[in-house]
């Protein structure tokens, strides 16, 4: 099966999560909105999906995977589809769910890092919502950051297979997600990052384990990645990057 990736064609953002999971598995995809439109590629054919009446499932918004007939929308729940069908997720339920689990906590960081920059409204430029921004920046770095990085170092550390993977002895779609979490990170705020290696050891160990995946690798050497910028939800700001104290 050769899957279609709708995302938007300049940004990574939640698309990139499924990229990375699509890449890992050497699984035959088309990013379509980044596809030339005489391939039946490009913005255009993405919205298209939402004009489609006639399909019952119409997606709120990108990402959106179709698999033959299915048309399956949200990150987390594609990354759930895509899983078991590509050994990126234990085979019982019980290590689904606890993945799945994992996943929708990784999609609840993702939210307040964005919120970040723009803690007002999407609508709004980041400089129309700058003063907010400082103030949900530094309650960000000094308090929710901290305390998501602690919990996924945690689950590390007691998993029971070993501090290598998120969930059991093999790598997962989670595992994934979390490389990244710790390179989106990295790049908005460098500062606030520095000390990870010492405070979160077992994270930053399988963020680099997981960048050295051959098919990673090769993947994050490649056009294919869309380099991060400043339209995505990782965005660099150095005013961000060193709240008021």
């Amino acid at each position: 099966m050769r899957y279609e990736l709708y995302y938007w064609p300049s940004i990574q953002g939640r698309g990139e999560f499924v990229r990375l999971a699509l890449e890992e598995a050497a699984a035959e995809y088309i990013d379509v909105a980044r596809a030339p439109s005489d391939r039946h590629g490009g913005v255009s054919a993405m919205i298209g999906i939402f004009q489609d009446a006639g399909h019952p499932h119409s997606p709120f918004a990108p990402p959106f995977l179709r698999a033959g007939k299915q048309l399956i929308a949200q990150t987390a729940n594609i990354l759930l589809f895509l899983g078991p069908r590509h050994g990126l997720v234990g085979q019982s339920e019980t290590r689904r769910l606890w993945t799945n689990s994992l996943q929708l906590t990784i999609a609840d960081m993702l939210t307040e890092v964005h919120d970040t920059h723009h803690p007002i409204g999407s609508g709004l430029y980041y400089e129309e919502q700058q003063s907010e921004a400082l103030r949900r920046a530094e309650d960000f770095l000094r308090h929710r950051l901290p305390k998501f990085l602690a919990y996924f170092e945690r689950v590390l550390a007691d998993n029971p297979a070993g501090e290598r993977y998120l969930v059991g002895n093999a790598l997962s779609y989670a595992d994934l997600s979390m490389f990244q979490m710790i390179e989106g990170l990295r790049y908005a705020f460098p500062h606030a990052m520095s000390g990870a290696a010492r405070a979160y050891p077992r994270l930053i160990d399988l963020h680099d384990r997981v960048a050295a995946r051959a098919r990673i690798a090769a993947y994050l050497a490649s056009s294919r990645r869309i380099p991060f910028n400043d339209t995505g939800i990782f965005r660099h700001y150095p005013a961000l990057d060193r709240p008021a104290r």
